[in-house]
């Protein structure tokens, strides 16, 4: 079985984040994953994110993660979800401890697509 493994950039991680220099991500066959960026997968559908941002995150009436998260910053896509753009309809995400919990796995799930490493929305983990 061939493992791709994936670095995020170290200015897009915060110190002490899940998914660092040290701890890449990684994907397998395009749609099987560590365990943390599983975490990030699990969270994005405890939260419901799919019913704006599709199930893809290509898009419905939210815009399309998979285009944002080329241009946002890690820092500007935690500030988002947890202040909202309640101007544009995004609620806060800030009170919920599952999100906030998890919040670095679900970065690192949504920049896995963004960047093309994860080739399907819905993910496996990788077998032991």
């Amino acid at each position: 079985m061939k493992v791709k493994t994936f670095l995020l950039p170290a200015l897009l991680c915060l110190a002490g984040a899940a998914h660092t220099a040290d701890a890449p991500i990684k994907v397998v066959e395009g749609y099987k994953v560590d365990a943390e960026t599983m975490k990030g997968f699990r969270t994005w559908r405890a939260a419901a994110c799919d019913r704006c941002h599709g199930a893809n995150q290509e898009g419905l009436v939210g815009p399309s993660l998979v285009n944002s998260l080329k241009v946002l910053t890690k820092e500007e896509f935690i500030t988002t979800v947890k202040n909202g753009r309640l101007e544009k309809g995004m609620q806060s995400f800030g009170n919920s401890p599952q999100v906030m919990d998890n919040i670095d796995q679900l970065y690192a799930y949504l920049k896995g697509r963004s960047d093309g490493q994860i080739t399907r929305a819905k993910v496996e983990p990788i077998a032991q």
